[in-house]
């Protein structure tokens, strides 16, 4: 059984028992069992004898029970966007979906664990400050903007304190140093706040979900049929979707046209049952790319099915291709009864295979299931923080390493001014993009393997020279205990770590310069900055970029 390292739980505030649990969970990413463990959703039964052990005083006088319904107010945010409230007189802390901060509500408790509960909101009692109309007619139910009806503003604040907090209590660095404030920047938000996003992934499903208010209404056959985002917490139940505005204009017409077509009894088109595993159509994705030369958007769709029957598509082709923005329509054809859009067969039913799109000057092809940043507009901003921090001279002189590569959109950005950039990626059909992103934009200067990063030996590091900047850019997870290691032994002047986690953010920019002391690691880097961006408004990830040199 994994053990927990006891200096991944000191420091943390008796007040933010959610801190606590991130802490504890996260050191066990380095598990020799599962390197790729989260939080908070993992839990480990050590864990639970040690909160008990660490809450004050007024935490132990009161411990909800399960199904008990209380009156609590939402302080503030917490990891994956949940609220944290407290109960009346009392330090415990319970965790919320769909509370904000300021917010009183009537909730009941649904899951106990340890020095903290999570409650499900049952009605509101005040709204929560910096209230302001949500537009989106699905918000409260699709889970996938949670916080569209809090001004962004408070949005803003409420990201980079959840950043700020994880740095101080889980990357132990003091916010009483007086380097803090200029270590910690203030985040960057997003210009463009809704239709930013260049991918939809929506789902076809047997069953429609519906709100407790509907719940009487009997739906039958194709009435109980939907296409849209799975509801939270349910794998079987589709919320029905006409319209995202987190997408494209252009996609939203499509999205449009297949609704008004697909459940036409006359196509014979059938939802895939996730517990039969019968039924053809499985998603329905959206991509949204722009033409080189006219600057306009070019979009591709791409139906995931059971099996090749492009005959039964057909209909729904020649009405999709109709819309001038489509340039693309693809079949994936997934015969597994996983839930994963990622085919084991493409087909081309129209147009071509790929759409492009540019970024910092240079121009990708994305292919159906190319990673590819999902906020074009953002993703600018955030290259030009990775190219400021990696502050590459320009004389071509210096070695990259590019970790967690993907479709090398950072080293290719960066090959411009490097001697060479060596690129590692897992995913074989990322580092074939890759190749071709850089044979497309004339680059020469790189060079991208495939190779897993959390399975690395002693043979990793002997095929590529010793790198002057390593810019790392590691899924949820972060980076295993092996490849810090590494790091650490490698040396490079300079690492800029962006994340998409800033928890796991935290966690290993402290092995990166604190060490860990009961593996007898040294740490041997300094923090010089960390800059919060927002990528996704509306929803509670947050991105960073995180400098660090040398000592």
């Amino acid at each position: 059984m994994a053990t927990i390292p006891s200096h991944a739980l000191k420091h943390l505030t008796l007040t933010r028992p959610w801190l606590r649990k991130i802490s504890c969970t996260t050191s066990l990413a380095f598990s020799s069992q599962d390197p790729l463990l989260t939080y908070p959703d993992n839990s480990n039964n050590n864990e639970t004898d040690h909160t008990k052990k660490t809450t004050n005083s007024k935490s132990q006088a009161f411990f909800p029970k399960k199904n008990q319904v209380l009156e609590l107010e939402c302080e503030s945010l917490a990891f994956k966007g949940k609220g944290v409230c407290k109960v009346a007189d009392s330090g415990f802390v319970l965790l919320c979906d769909n509370a904000l901060p300021g917010e009183r509500f009537i909730g009941r408790v649904s899951r106990k664990k340890g020095s903290y509960a999570e409650v499900t909101k049952l009605k509101t009692l005040s709204p929560h400050r910096d209230l302001v109309d949500a537009p989106c007619a699905y918000a409260s139910y699709c889970g996938g903007c949670k916080t569209q009806n809090l001004s962004y503003e408070a949005q803003l604040r409420a990201k980079e304190q959840q950043v700020r907090e994880l740095v101080i209590h889980v990357g132990k660095f003091s916010d009483k140093n007086p380097d803090f404030e200029c270590i910690m920047k203030p985040i960057v938000p997003c210009d463009v706040q809704f239709h930013y996003r260049n991918k939809m992934e929506f789902s076809f499903g047997t069953q429609k979900w519906l709100p407790k208010e509907l719940l009487h209404e009997k739906l039958d056959g194709i009435d109980n049929y939907a296409l849209g985002l799975h509801a939270p917490g349910y794998f079987d139940k589709i919320l029905n979707v006409d319209k995202c505005l987190l997408q494209s204009e252009p996609a939203n017409k499509i999205l449009a046209t297949v609704q008004d077509n697909w459940k036409d009894p006359e196509l014979g088109l059938s939802p895939y049952n996730v517990h039969s595993h019968t039924g053809f159509l499985k998603h329905l994705v959206l991509r949204t790319g722009r033409d080189m030369k006219t600057d306009l958007p070019e979009l591709m769709v791409n139906f995931v099915t059971s099996s090749y029957k492009p005959e039964m598509l057909k209909p729904l082709v020649e009405k999709i291709s109709a819309i001038p923005e489509v340039v693309s329509i693809m079949n994936n054809v997934n015969t597994s009864v996983g839930n994963t859009s990622v085919g084991e067969e493409e087909y081309t039913l129209y147009g071509k295979s790929t759409i492009t799109e540019s970024l910092r000057g240079l121009t990708f092809q994305i292919s159906a299931n190319s990673f590819f940043q999902t906020n074009t507009h953002q993703a600018e901003v955030l290259y030009k923080l990775i190219e400021d921090c990696a502050g590459l001279r320009g004389d071509a002189s210096e070695i990259v390493l590019d970790l967690f590569c993907g479709t090398g959109t950072i080293g290719l950005t960066l090959a411009k001014k490097a001697k060479h950039v060596y690129g590692y990626e897992v995913v074989a059909q990322a580092v074939a993009d890759a190749h071709r992103n850089a044979k497309l934009n004339g680059i020469s200067n790189t060079t991208f393997l495939q190779g897993d990063l959390n399975k690395i030996d002693e043979n990793f590091g002997k095929h590529f020279p010793k790198p002057d900047i390593v810019i790392s850019d590691p899924n949820r997870p972060g980076m295993h205990m092996k490849l810090i290691k590494f790091l650490l032994k490698l040396k490079a002047p300079k690492i800029v770590y962006v994340s998409c986690n800033p928890a796991t953010c935290a966690r290993d920019i402290d092995y990166l310069c604190h060490g860990v002391m009961e593996q007898n690691i040294k740490g041997c880097y300094k923090l010089k900055s960390i800059q919060p961006v927002d990528m996704f408004p509306h929803t509670p990830h947050i991105e960073c970029v995180c400098l660090l040199e040398l000592c």
